[in-house]
């Protein structure tokens, strides 16, 4: 036991010195080892710094191959130099020269070779102007009927014609008496709340007759709902008239709206869009102004791109160019009717342009006019799209020549432009100037009684001429 104490206190006393001589071991390898960067770091910065030394040398010897070159660039120059101001002298010595011997001047030698090669090629370019010119004209004349019949495709519409009457079909003959009502109390209360006219004149149908559009659809549909409410009184009548009239006008503002957009003008104020709605019962010849205006705002608008105009101006222009047409509680042409109204909301004058000229009231302003005017006799005239009584016709013609002869001292007169225009030869001896400026209003005023409605305006011209004539015996 005491032999087992004494070994581990042996062993205890040299562990210490084996420790320390292994951490000198470690020192000596690390210390060596710091060494050993050390001096590899110290080889690498010897070598970093050659390099340095050596690009430095570079740099210096390219900034004076750089110097050098500059300066014999700089030499280069000042030789050309050199060389254009000995070639400008010469250049010059030399004019002088050929001035000296032809006794002309640079100008006067312009000229005259100009003169020459003009005098002899006058003929050929006067040929080739003319073939242009030709060529241009049939090229135009060409072009012109491509744009006019593309812009009629865009423009296509359905065909509505007009009518003066509704038809209203009655369940039996009975109902007749019922509308009538009492000493014929009834049927007074309808015209009158409605403004129409009945016929109760074909069984099992009313008619209605009335030249306003609205007036007679109002009329039908109210005595429609009449009809079949069956309480026909007058009181019951203004009740369904009124509300009638109120459905009426909310159709006729969301026809507007549907106008506008299919033709894309948005942002109008209200009351332009219910006039325009008011398209919907309105017709001119037969020709229903939606479908109208439609069909010219596309014309327009695909004439305006072929020709690079204002296409927005024309889009506004050809839709409200007939706008004048649905004002009824203004006197005046739907022209000058159009134009007041369009000043009142401060539309742009290229627009109210459009809409002045579009009858040739006024010369054409701008191209934006022309534009409108085209697409508007383009959608008018073209076959099928408008019709009237041929006998009608012949009889506005007639009756309003027949205004300008039962005047004293007309010779005669002629209707021209479907009526829009009357031409008035009054004989000179009898009617002098003044009186002639009477005349022309006196028969302004007869028109204008006897039209009440008139697709635009009678132009009314008197014309006064005097000839004094003398023959020789000779």
């Amino acid at each position: 036991m005491l032999q087992k104490i004494f070994r581990r206190f042996v062993f205890d006393r040299e562990q210490p010195k084996r420790m320390i001589a292994e951490a000198e071991e470690k020192a000596k390898s690390i210390l060596a080892k710091a060494e050993e960067e050390a001096r590899r770091l110290i080889s690498e910065a010897m070598n970093l710094e050659k390099q340095l030394v050596f690009r430095e040398q570079q740099l210096e010897r390219k900034e004076e191959e750089l110097e050098n070159e500059k300066k014999t660039v700089q030499k280069k120059l000042s030789e050309i130099e050199e060389i254009k101001k000995t070639l400008e002298k010469t250049r010059e010595e030399m004019k002088a020269k050929l001035e000296k011997v032809a006794k002309l001047t640079q100008e006067e030698a312009k000229n005259l070779l100009l003169s020459f090669w003009e005098e002899r090629l006058k003929e050929k370019i006067a040929n080739q102007i003319k073939a242009a010119e030709e060529e241009i004209k049939a090229k135009a004349d060409e072009k012109a009927k491509e744009i006019l019949a593309d812009a009629m495709r865009y423009g296509a519409t359905d065909y509505v014609a007009e009518y003066t009457l509704a038809t209203v079909n009655l369940p039996d003959e009975s109902f007749k008496g019922r509308i009538i009502g009492k000493d014929g109390r009834n049927i007074r209360a309808f015209e009158l709340a409605t403004g129409v006219d009945i016929d109760l004149e074909e069984e099992k149908v009313i008619k209605i007759s009335s030249f306003d559009a609205i007036r007679r659809e109002i009329a039908r549909v109210s005595l429609e709902r009449l009809i079949k409410d069956g309480r026909i009184q007058p009181q019951r009548i203004e009740e369904i008239v009124k509300k009638t009239q109120e459905e009426i006008e909310k159709v006729i503002y969301k026809a507007g709206e549907e106008l506008t957009r299919k033709v894309g003008v948005y942002n109008l104020p209200s009351e332009i869009v219910r006039l325009l709605g008011r398209f919907k019962y309105r017709y001119s010849y037969g020709q229903n102004m939606i479908a109208h205006t439609l069909e010219e705002t596309r014309i327009g608008v695909a004439l305006a791109y072929e020709l690079k105009a204002d296409v927005n101006v024309v889009r506004l222009g050809c839709l409200l160019h007939d706008i004048g047409k649905v004002i009824t509680d203004k006197e005046g042409s739907h022209v000058e009717l159009g134009v007041k109204l369009l000043e009142k909301y401060h539309f742009p004058k290229k627009v109210i342009d459009c809409v002045a000229a579009h009858h040739e009231d006024i010369p054409f302003p701008s191209v934006e006019a022309v534009i409108v005017y085209i697409a508007d006799a383009v959608s008018g005239g073209r076959p099928a799209a408008r019709h009237e009584d041929f006998e009608e016709y012949l009889k506005r013609i007639k009756t309003i020549e027949e205004v300008a002869k039962s005047k004293k001292g007309v010779a005669d007169a002629y209707a021209l432009q479907a009526g829009r225009e009357l031409r008035v030869i009054v004989k000179p001896k009898e009617v002098d100037d003044n009186e002639a400026t009477v005349l022309a209003e006196k028969i302004r005023e007869e028109l204008e009684e006897k039209f009440a409605v008139f697709p635009g305006q009678i132009k009314v011209t008197v014309i006064r001429e005097y000839r004094a004539e003398a023959v020789t015996r000779i």
